[in-house]
């Protein structure tokens, strides 16, 4: 349940930000601190992790010096006596086998607990920032793109569980890899560890040249992939307009300027990326190349045996391959944290004010639908206030539509009604009791509504309607549609109320999906209803059947219409003329039409020729 019949114009411009390779965090020490706390439930599973991870790199290190050991045994026993004792051999290559497969088990054990960790703190992320999405006031989704709350929650996300997964573990893993090496080559010699150890700075100052140009080059990719990916899901879903008013051209010309932008950034990422591992081999060649020619000489002194120079030359690659996977885990690290401060910034959003005391309720069974705004003040920030002062009285079971030219506040109205934002000042009661005293779930319980913009999801229609309803059966279901005047249409579709509604639901008028957003209403059962320019967009004939489904919508409810096309409220028992916030007249149509004002001229405008 993910789509509205309009495309989403929040994506219109982009499918959000998410990490990018080597975009730095504003509080890295921080925002990892805050991250790691996710991690304190799962300490003692880390912590044999982590010995695993220790254990598997240890064997692994080792093993090099037993082969050397079994080479040195073989030429050993050549020179002695031209023979090999090959059970001797096979029990050393038999130590040597228990070690690499000791070493394979520990690194999967520790693999697999750690993705199973990771796994755990991605579902804790997930799971708080959707209980924080039910908390957030609207105006924080009004102030921010769903791009960019989605890329919060699916590419922040994904980024932060592949970090655990992976690169916590190749931290430890990397640097015991590094120490653990220095040692064995030490312990073989140590002139020729320090002939090896010359190549080190080279190798570090190639890497971080690498990574340093890079960076700018992934994250303009990942800028220029946003742009394109934005383009391209606007042209989809704009493709009549652009065809329409002959757009192709441009349309196209304007995806080659960005997809060359965005091939350019990305080979050159890619280029210096690939330049890692080739460098690496380059470095590592020269340290053996060195470590050749010394190790010879010492050999020829008898300071080492071959043994100990194959063993020696075998930690050369081991030695240089952590040092690339270091400097790569930092920067990863880095986008890390920038991706895990987006996503700790949302749940540390302010919240909708507290519910606990809020424990006034409207007695169901003595219900009348009165409602009363006294001395309302609302601004959407308190240096522009949109609705000054306003007051009125709407009695039970009436018709009451609010007209006024866009901006008027119109809208905002029906949202402080539902307490979607709050009040500046005054109050608004429901039967006497003040909304603000109740909680948001049982003031909202009370109100169904009909919307200019008819949220349908991919499903049946029947699953639909019954969204209004989730309880009803399908005996309900038959009865609102048919209430809803839709009941004749969803008969005539060859699969009736099986037939399911597209991701776009394009496959329907826009007035049947109008009609059937009533006849969800309809099902919901609600006993105050707001129906916001509910017949914009529709043809003549469809609209008559939509004002005859709300006007079944509406019978024995109190019900607010907002309405720019004045002909279809005349029969409203109150209509509220608002402008700049303000009611500026009241009346029925009869009334205000005798005064000859504001209204007048609204409703004259509209059928001037």
């Amino acid at each position: 349940m993910n789509k509205q019949t309009k495309g989403n114009n929040s994506m219109r411009f982009g499918p959000g930000r998410a990490a990018v390779p080597g975009e730095k965090p504003k509080n890295f020490k921080k925002t990892m601190k805050a991250l790691l706390s996710y991690l304190k439930p799962y300490r003692l599973k880390l912590v044999f992790i982590f010995i695993f991870a220790i254990a598997s790199t240890i064997f692994s290190i080792v093993s090099p010096k037993i082969l050397g050991s079994a080479t040195d045994y073989i030429v050993d026993s050549l020179k002695l006596s031209g023979m090999v004792d090959f059970s001797r051999l096979f029990y050393i290559l038999t130590i040597l086998g228990a070690l690499y497969l000791l070493s394979s088990l520990f690194l999967y054990i520790q693999s697999f607990m750690m993705i199973g960790i990771s796994q755990k703190v991605t579902y804790a992320l997930r799971k708080d920032m959707s209980e924080k999405m039910d908390r957030l006031p609207l105006k924080y989704f009004d102030s921010k793109t769903h791009g960019e709350i989605l890329s919060r929650v699916t590419n922040d996300i994904e980024t932060i569980n592949t970090t655990l997964g992976q690169s916590l573990t190749q931290i430890v893993t990397n640097v015991c890899t590094l120490v653990g090496v220095l040692v064995m080559m030490l312990s073989i010699n140590w002139i020729m560890t320090l002939v090896a150890l010359l190549i080190l700075p080279l190798s570090s100052g190639l890497i971080m040249l690498i990574v340093k140009r890079s960076q700018k080059y992934f994250a303009n990719q990942q800028k220029f992939l946003g742009e394109i990916n934005g383009h391209i899901e606007e042209m989809y879903t704009g493709h009549i307009i652009v065809k329409a008013f002959n757009g192709e051209e441009d349309s196209i010309k304007k995806f080659e300027k960005v997809n060359n932008k965005l091939y350019n950034s990305a080979w050159k990422s890619q280029f210096f990326s690939g330049l890692m591992m080739p460098m690496m081999n380059f470095v590592g060649n020269l340290a053996f190349v060195f470590v050749c020619v010394v190790g010879g000489l010492l050999a020829a002194r008898g300071s080492v045996s071959i043994g100990q120079i194959q063993a020696f030359l075998q930690y050369i690659k081991q030695f240089n391959h952590p040092i690339a996977q270091i400097a790569n885990v930092v920067n990863v690290l880095q986008s890390t944290a920038a991706a895990a401060e987006r996503v700790l910034e949302f749940v540390k959003e302010e919240e909708e004010l507290s519910e606990e005391n809020k424990h006034a309720k409207i007695d169901q069974n003595k219900f009348k639908g009165d409602i009363t705004f006294n001395n309302l003040s609302f601004g959407y920030n308190e240096d522009t206030i949109i609705i000054n002062d306003f007051n009125c009285e709407v009695k039970s079971g009436q018709k009451v539509a609010i007209v006024g030219p866009t901006g008027a506040g119109k809208t905002t109205l029906v949202k402080i009604l539902m307490r979607f934002y709050e009040l500046n000042k005054g109050s608004i009661e429901i039967d006497g009791v003040n909304i603000s005293d109740m909680s948001r779930d049982n003031l909202r319980a009370l109100f169904g509504m009909v919307l200019q913009d008819t949220w349908l999801f991919n499903g049946t229609i029947m699953e639909n309607i019954r969204y209004g309803n989730l309880e009803a059966s399908d005996e309900e279901v038959y009865k609102a549609a048919k209430a809803a005047h839709i009941d004749h249409f969803i008969n005539t579709l060859p699969q009736g109320y099986e037939t399911v509604i597209n991701e776009e639901a394009s496959n329907i008028s826009q007035g049947e999906k109008q009609l059937l957003t009533i006849a969800r209403a309809i099902l919901s059962n609600r006993s105050i209803m707001i129906l916001d320019e509910a017949t914009s967009s529709v043809d003549t004939r469809t609209e008559i059947l939509i004002q005859m489904a709300m006007n079944n919508l509406m019978h024995g409810r109190t019900s607010f219409i907002i309405a720019h096309r004045l002909s279809t409220i005349k029969d409203a028992d109150v209509i509220l003329v608002i402008n700049n916030g303000d009611i500026v007249e009241k009346g029925s149509h009869e009334e205000l039409m005798k005064r000859n004002g504001f209204y007048a001229n609204l409703y004259n405008s509209q059928f001037k020729q």
